[in-house]
């Protein structure tokens, strides 16, 4: 059988990444000045498993995976192969206070860190971040990290992604090891370990809890550089005055200072509130700071040419948001990824609500289950953890604690709005437990149970993926969701990752037509449905990825398939209130009529 003709593509970034990539601070939402980055040129070797490491084989670009072109292009590791990763670092004697910690932003899929020949830390897990206490074994001078990964992909039920062994369509290439930034911090002993931020613009104030050991603690607010609030203690509510809501066309921020004795952090937040609730017609509705807001938005998948999972750059991040935002969108659905925490904090300062998908896991899906059934309306009850390839309980648990973890990393974010739980039936189960379990853990944001199908009749939303059949509310009390929709496609030659085989879900010759029919498709099913009960529409996709060619702009991020300012302009159409009001003003002609 002939090769697959596939052409690993630079992106546009690929040329203009340093020599020590992504070093921007990782974590804006808990900043200090400790801080050392430790991406850039690592010893990397692969043996199979049982076997012993006689050699370094080559040096990769960490945290860019192996398999990736940055990374160094290799083969994807099968599920017998053992990653080993090696590197050295300095460290001042004035760096090292009472405790030091090592972040990693994500390691596919279990790893083991050693320091300086020692044994610290295994973890599990493929897309979370983790950190580990060095503190019994760091010295001032040269210190060693060692880091073995394994990574089964698919061949065990661990939460893997869109990431597939057999991969084409919908599935892509696997990879695994390290994937995100890797770096240092030094802090004293009452440092600030975690805060969580709740704006409440009800009541006219933002409550801040600070995990520390500290016996004082003392928070000041400010509005661009001026201080308009503070006070003291772990658990505070802190009222503000004349404050400005936070919002995609207003994204206001305020900054946070929070001191101990011995640590100062920096954060920021938003005030804004999201809900759900009734529009003026009683029909249930999306709620931004309590009025009724669509949410227009495109599905996200944070994949690149050259970088696979990782971002070439920080820009690269910031340039895909902007380019959302430029097209009149106002919010992204990150599917199934957990992207870095810089990615949330652009989304937050450039006004870009966020969608948060859940990472799936589980068995092998079952096509019935997960495609040929929904289409003929049947929807499973999520109790039968065979249909949904479920059944092993180790990896629903893990699932479960993924779950946890995930809303606890991202609980600050200003621009979060929704938590989207299952996909498809990807691994679907207990929805409706799981739901519970969130809301209990976040009660500030919204919860889409089961996005696409196998809806189990609760919550606030009926969510639907409709690609190929005609869009029409349902006849549902529940908040309507379309989900995902669209999926035009239009292959650039030149910037495709396999010349012969593509996929898409309808598929055009020239940018003339594809156009055409984008518009066509707003105009006939978005725009009419939204004062019908339609609260949310969420277009396929921002970039291509791999085989899938439908996306605004192309994988490597070259050419833009689209006219931007003809997507603006429809975008511009795409709203709540100016469509109730339309609505209200047909009715009254056809009234008038009548008579």
């Amino acid at each position: 059988m002939a090769a697959p003709k596939i052409k690993i593509l630079k992106s546009k970034y690929f040329d203009s990444i340093p020599e020590i990539p992504l070093s921007e601070y990782p974590r804006p939402q808990l900043q200090r000045d400790s801080y050392l980055c430790l991406n850039g040129e690592w010893d990397y070797a692969t043996a199979k498993i049982g076997e012993k490491l006689t050699e370094y084989q080559r040096k990769i670009k960490v945290p860019f995976s192996p398999e990736s072109l940055i990374g160094g292009g290799d083969a994807p590791n099968d599920y017998n192969t053992k990653l080993f990763y090696k590197r050295t670092f300095t460290l001042e004697k004035d760096f090292i206070k009472d405790k030091t910690i090592l972040h990693f932003g994500a390691v596919d899929y279990s790893s083991s860190v050693y320091v300086n020949g020692r044994l610290l830390f295994r973890h599990r897990g493929g897309y979370l971040p983790f950190s580990v206490d060095i503190s019994s074994v760091v010295k001032a001078g040269e210190n060693k990290i060692e880091v073995t990964v394994k990574d089964p992909t698919d061949k065990c039920a661990q939460a893997r992604g869109k990431q597939k062994t057999e991969h084409g369509q919908i599935w892509y290439t696997p990879q695994s090891g390290i994937w995100g930034s890797v770096w240092l911090e030094s802090v004293s002993k009452d440092y600030v370990k975690d805060i969580t931020v709740v704006p409440d613009i009800d009541n006219g104030c933002v409550n801040i809890k600070t995990d520390t050991d500290a016996e004082a603690v003392s928070i000041e607010i400010y509005d661009d550089g001026a201080l308009i609030a503070s006070d003291t203690g772990k658990d505070c509510s802190i009222p503000l005055k004349d404050y400005q809501l936070w919002s995609p066309e207003n994204p206001k921020l305020y900054d946070i200072v929070i001191k101990t004795e011995g640590d100062t952090v920096r954060s920021y937040f938003g005030m804004r509130k999201f809900s759900v609730g009734k529009d003026e017609r009683g029909i249930s509705r999306l709620m931004l700071n309590n009025r009724p807001y669509f949410h227009n938005g495109i599905l996200d998948q944070g994949y690149w040419s050259d970088g696979m999972l990782t971002p070439p750059s920080d820009e690269a991040m910031l340039d895909d948001i902007r380019l959302a935002k430029a097209m009149g969108y106002n919010m992204l659905r990150k599917h199934i990824k957990i992207e870095p925490l810089r990615w949330y904090y652009h989304c937050d300062r450039e006004g870009m609500l966020v969608w948060q998908d859940m990472v799936n896991g589980g068995g092998p899906y079952s096509f019935a289950v997960t495609a040929a059934i929904p289409f003929t309306g049947i929807q499973l009850k999520d109790d039968k953890y065979k249909l949904f390839a479920r059944e092993d309980s180790k990896y629903r648990d893990e699932f479960i604690n993924e779950v946890k973890e995930t809303v606890q990393l991202l609980k600050n974010s200003v621009s979060l709005s929704m938590w989207v739980i299952f996909n498809e039936g990807w691994g679907q189960f207990d929805s409706d437990r799981i739901a519970e379990l969130v809301e209990f853990l976040d009660s500030t944001r919204t919860i889409d149970r089961t996005s696409g199908w196998h809806d189990q009749k609760s919550g606030d939303f009926i969510s639907k993926h409709i690609y190929f059949t005609k869009i029409r509310c349902p006849r549902d009390k529940r908040c309507f969701l379309l989900s995902e929709f669209g999926g035009y496609s239009y292959v650039c030659k030149g910037h495709v990752y396999r010349k012969d085989k593509t996929f898409g879900y309808k598929v055009f010759e020239d940018t003339k037509s594809l156009q055409k029919a984008f518009e066509k498709l707003y105009e006939k099913s978005i725009i009419p449905n939204i004062s019908k009960g339609l609260s949310a529409a969420v277009y396929t996709q921002l970039s291509d990825v791999e085989e899938e060619v439908n996306g605004f702009i192309t994988y490597d991020r070259e050419m833009f398939k689209f006219d931007i300012e003809r997507v603006r302009a429809i975008n511009e159409r795409v709203k709540i209130p100016d469509l109730i009001s339309d609505f209200e003003n047909e009715k009254n002609s056809e009234d008038k009529n009548d008579e």
